[in-house]
């Protein structure tokens, strides 16, 4: 993975475990107990800010249509972010 030869830390989910140790993964098994438990349930409230994000770029059909730069895509996001919030 990219990210963990860059060092750069993230979430994400149980399938990644041994990814190395800048990718955070939930403890796997259902009964879990105490510390571990708080973990995953945080590292769940953590992600689901990224997956929504995610969600929501995915149904901008502005998106889909865009033929330019990946400079130009941030600042179309960025703007439309501003947009959205702004209503």
């Amino acid at each position: 993975m990219a990210l963990t030869a860059d060092g750069v830390k993230c979430r994400a989910d149980k399938a990644y475990q041994g990814a190395g140790p800048a990718v955070r993964v939930p403890f796997r098994g259902k009964n879990l107990r105490g510390r571990r438990r708080r973990h995953n349930r945080d590292h769940a409230k953590i992600r689901s800010l990224g997956e929504h994000a995610m969600a929501t770029l995915k149904c901008w059909r502005l998106l889909r249509k865009l033929r330019c730069g990946t400079t130009r895509i941030t600042a179309v996001v960025r703007a439309v972010v501003a947009l959205e919030l702004a209503t």
